[in-house]
């Protein structure tokens, strides 16, 4: 039986969060809590209270709530993400502070966290990242220190302080996560608990809707009930137990940030009359500003629900997986809302059009739940072990897969992903031969071609899908199947020539090719097949255009 919600429960779910935006949250509202810095904290606890009820989604059904899955909770976090990154991150905050005790945690801690957030709708902080170590979770300097009681531990002491928590400041649980003899350990603390504090909340550039603040611990006592999992140094496992899923939301809040910013500048581009003409018709407006950044965010879209059926059909952690997700849509989403500022000019960058908001937001997606280079470095170095435990051959498998599917679905675009995966094939082989990743600069570019490979091959397969009728019941249904395969072979040509050029460029500048071997290293790198796949390029975008802005044509 597939996990999760059924497809008309998940859509009045999301049905419940747009009629409730509508009332209680509209652009005045939302540029006001900007303006003011302030956490809406009523509206919330509103959302999560037992008329609206959004936090059941996320808690298992045992415990109180709906039993979202992955795929379920990717859907809503990007509508989430569409209205407010901020308010979705004080939402989003709760769950990661509750996962420790949704993956470790005794079924009584379970029955206590989970269901006070189910019933009575508690906010929650995950308390891992501190001012010295940033996101390295090993490099831990909060220390959880046992108080015994005739030969047994009854209770811990917590000393150390924590940095840029969401919802530090409103919380009324967090969980901590802190060295006990035994190793890393998660901790739940109550807000009010005596010598637990939390700083004024930070002045940040976005996300100002919700509430970040530093938490200080001096000798807090916690029971040893509140040891989650009741046995120590399980801090680490049950963190990176929910990587693939936790990355997986940041990504939909990257998907969710880029559309809101590119779904405002495309009605402008209508009305907005330059030089005899709208600008919605000039392809130095759609083909720069809106075209490129809608094929880039359905290849995030793409590999983000592949992983979620994934996670849900319960085939592990997904790591490397959510990093990838959560690299190309955060990258992907950020970008395009730069281009919507761009696109509004003036407007775009004033407040009032919310675009310049909007990017302020969605930059966070970049940096929080582990960074851009963070991802580059955990994408490469997984894959990097499987071109050497596959001998070379896992790049080519895939590409091998993408030209059957090319014979299949000749217009889908795989068959310019299959070269984006020879070239990374090839670029990894002659990095392996003369021990290029060595340079740690060359590490994180391959986490980057990784991403981009892999992602032209998840939209080829959901053009593909789309045409056969095989999407997932639950899936987002914006495009079309010929809508889709337009957008999967305009992506997959960028990520075949960005991989080939890259590749060559880094093998050379890093001394893995000399002059006389560069022909040759283009030659195995496929370069003049990528060049040729190019062509129709401009016809394709031309057709992304007429179908974001409905004039008939896919």
């Amino acid at each position: 039986m597939p996990a999760g919600l059924d497809a008309e429960s998940l859509e009045l779910a999301i049905e419940t969060l747009h009629d409730f935006a509508k009332q209680r949250l509209p652009d005045e509202a939302l540029l006001g809590f900007d303006a003011s810095d302030e956490m809406p904290l009523d509206l919330v606890r509103e959302m999560c209270g037992p008329e609206v009820g959004l936090q059941l989604l996320f808690v298992p059904e045992p415990f109180g709530g709906m039993g979202g899955g992955a795929f379920d909770v990717y859907r809503f976090c990007e509508e989430l993400a569409r209205i407010d990154l901020g308010i979705a991150t004080g939402l989003l905050a709760t769950f990661l502070g509750s996962d420790p005790i949704r993956v470790g945690g005794t079924l009584e801690q379970q029955e206590t966290w989970l269901g006070a957030i189910a019933e009575r709708g508690i906010l929650m902080a995950y308390g891992a990242t501190e001012p010295e170590a940033g996101s390295d979770l090993a490099n831990l300097r909060t220390t959880a220190t046992p108080v015994e009681e005739e030969g047994r531990t009854v209770a811990y002491l917590l000393n150390g302080r924590k940095q840029w928590i969401s919802n530090g400041g409103v919380a009324e649980v967090c969980t901590i996560l802190a060295n006990a003899p035994g190793g890393p350990s998660w901790f739940v603390v109550e807000r009010g608990a005596e010598g637990f504090h939390a700083e004024k909340p930070e002045d940040k550039h976005g996300i100002r809707s919700s509430n970040t603040a530093a938490l200080t611990l001096d000798d807090v006592r916690v029971d040893v009930d509140r040891l989650v999992g009741g046995v120590e140094g399980q801090g680490l496992q049950q963190a990176q137990a929910v990587f693939g899923y936790t990355r997986l939301m940041v990504a939909a809040f990257g998907l969710g940030g880029g559309w809101a910013a590119l779904d405002r500048a495309i009605p402008y581009s209508v009305d907005r009359i330059q030089a005899g003409g709208p600008l919605s018709e000039k392809q130095g407006y759609t083909h720069k500003l809106i075209v490129p950044h809608a094929a880039w965010l359905e290849a995030a879209r793409a590999y983000i629900e592949e992983t979620a059926v994934r996670l849900d059909a319960g085939e592990g952690a997904l790591t490397t997986e959510g990093a990838i997700a959560k690299y190309v849509a955060s990258e992907a989403g950020n970008r395009a809302a730069d281009a919507a500022i761009q696109a509004l000019g003036g407007y775009g960058y004033t407040h009032e059009y919310v675009v310049e908001k909007i990017k302020r937001d969605v930059r966070i997606t970049t940096i929080y739940e582990g960074t851009s280079e963070i991802m580059e470095m955990t994408i490469a170095r997984d894959r990097w072990q499987q071109h050497l435990k596959t001998r070379g051959r896992y790049y080519h498998d895939h590409a091998d897969e993408l030209e059957k599917l090319e014979h299949s679905h000749p217009d889908c675009g795989a068959g310019a992903a299959a070269l984006a995966s020879r070239a990374l094939a090839e670029t990894l082989e002659r990095a392996r031969l003369a021990r290029l990743t060595r340079n740690q600069h060359i590490l994180l570019r391959v986490g980057e071609w990784v991403s981009l490979a892999e992602c032209a091959g998840s939209l080829a397969r959901r053009a593909a899908a789309a045409a056969d009728g095989a999407l997932p019941p639950k899936a987002e249904r914006r495009f079309d199947a010929p809508a889709l395969a337009v957008l999967s072979r305009v992506f997959a040509r960028e990520a075949a020539l960005q991989v080939a050029q890259a590749g060559v460029r880094w093998i050379v500048g890093a001394g893995g090719a000399s002059d006389a071997e560069v022909p040759a290293l283009e030659r195995a790198l496929e370069l003049q097949a990528i060049y040729r796949a190019q062509s129709g390029l401009i016809e394709d975008m031309g057709r992304i255009a007429d179908v974001l802005y409905d004039r008939g044509r896919a």
